[in-house]
């Protein structure tokens, strides 16, 4: 046996191996026969990633035998290749039966994003740095969806970020803190309203979350103290009730005019830039947005497949800024189409447009 191991090459052994392993789970998984066929199709490339013998690193197989060796992350990739359809299916299975969806929705370089509803319509996000096991939570309502989301993967908790002070975006503050030990981050403007903070910010800090830049941006409006948490690398950005898809948050601490600089200051991110918002308001949002500007095509497009996602319901965040830029009327102060829907004068500025705007929103 010991011959064998030090003669001959384990590689295609094991991958054979590993590959009928997952072809069984496959099979026994109550998946459908078009995701079983697509799995398996999957198999070879991903067996193709396995190393050679010329790219190891020592990983212990069993005593008294020979150490083989995997290039660590290939085979994370390989793992995460497979383990991300079964998340997905079980989450799309939940949420079919159950109020609680808990689904991965992002994953870009080691920044992992999992969304946690919360409430009746919040969305907390749970960030985890697969390079250092680092985890976050941005707006946690309530914590026990949070001691869930963290409980079934085995992990701790390190941060919590808060974009404002509203209960719905911090009720769980105090809990995950006593239980994780976990830093409160949040505005320095708030720092007497956001509970349990520790750090506080300001708009233009940078702020590393493990090897992630997070960019502050300050987004007043529907709260004077209010701040975005942007992700550069990542292409993210979390911001809470500044904007949604297809609107903006009422105006209980701010006005017109700090709404409009604040979004202003948004649409100067890339447009591919994925938002991160804190409730589930897309489906009424987009009814408003088509009753006042019927003609858009691409919001009409987005309108029925927003209605097809909760249908099903399935969550439509993550969104992103260019199509937010093409169908969210807040961005879009400028259409003629609006301003003659909701007689806004052709000489009233953007900032007057959004005021209307936000008016017949909330009266809507």
């Amino acid at each position: 046996m010991v011959w064998w191991w030090k003669h001959t090459n384990p590689y295609p052994f094991i991958a054979h191996h590993f590959s009928l392993s997952l072809s069984q789970k496959i099979t026994k998984a109550k998946v459908a026969p078009k995701m079983q066929l697509l799995c398996r199709s999957l198999l070879p490339t991903a067996m193709s990633a396995l190393p050679s013998a010329q790219a190891r690193r020592t990983v212990c197989v069993w005593p008294g035998m020979r150490q083989i060796c995997l290039r660590k992350n290939l085979m994370y990739g390989f793992m995460q290749l497979f383990s991300f359809p079964f998340k997905t299916l079980r989450g799309v299975s939940r949420s079919l039966g159950v109020s609680r969806l808990c689904s991965i929705s992002n994953m870009s370089s080691s920044l992992q994003i999992e969304l946690v509803p919360c409430l009746q319509d919040n969305y907390a996000y749970l960030l985890h740095d697969l390079d250092t096991g680092t985890v976050g939570v941005v707006d946690p309502s309530e914590s026990l969806p949070i001691v869930d989301a963290l409980s079934r993967n085995n992990r701790n908790l390190n941060y919590i970020l808060n974009t404002h002070h509203h209960y719905d975006h911090t009720g769980g503050n105090v809990d995950l803190k006593s239980r994780y030990g976990a830093k409160v981050i949040g505005s320095n403007i708030d720092r007497e309203r956001i509970p349990g903070i520790d750090i506080s910010l300001n708009d233009g800090d940078t702020w590393m979350f493990a090897g992630h830049e997070v960019h502050v941006i300050a987004t007043p409006g529907h709260t004077k103290g209010h701040i975005s948490f942007y992700f550069p690398a990542s292409g993210a950005i979390f911001t809470g009730d500044t904007l949604f898809s297809l609107s903006c948050g009422k105006l209980f601490e701010g006005t017109p005019e700090q709404m409009h600089l604040s979004l202003e200051k948004l649409m100067l991110l890339p447009e591919d830039t994925n938002i991160y918002c804190g409730h589930e308001y897309t489906l009424s949002n987009s009814k408003f947005a088509l009753s006042i500007e019927p003609g858009n095509e691409e919001l009409e497009s987005y309108a029925a497949n927003v209605a097809n996602l909760r249908k099903k319901n399935l969550p439509t965040i993550p969104t992103t800024l260019k199509r937010e830029k093409l169908c969210n009327p807040f961005l879009r102060t400028s259409s003629e189409e609006i301003r003659c829907a909701l007689n806004i004068p052709a000489n009233a500025s953007d900032a007057e447009a959004l005021g209307v705007i936000r008016q017949a929103k909330d009266n809507f």
